[in-house]
């Protein structure tokens, strides 16, 4: 359970979840959302994937991600909900 809690204390990576949180997207989109480049964005999703908080699907070259499950979207929203207050 840390390991989790320390992927997501990376900005980085949190910003890209919340980019996941209502839709699937291509790492391109997520990129240029970001401001960021393509291989930069491909190198967390990778940390992500590892941590199993996304999951991609291939359409021939293009790669969609998208949260790994319901868990995951619960914990960002209950997180996000937290800091608000």
């Amino acid at each position: 359970m840390a390991d989790v809690f320390k992927v997501l204390g990376d900005p980085t990576r949190l910003r890209i979840l919340r980019v996941l949180m209502n839709q699937e997207v291509c790492v391109r989109d997520i990129a240029d959302e970001l401001g960021m480049g393509q291989s930069a964005v491909s190198h967390q999703l990778r940390i992500l994937r590892d941590a199993r908080l996304v999951q991609f699907r291939r359409d021939g070259k293009t790669v969609y991600y998208s949260l790994a499950d319901a868990h995951v979207f619960t914990l960002l929203d209950v997180g996000l909900e937290h800091v608000a207050e």
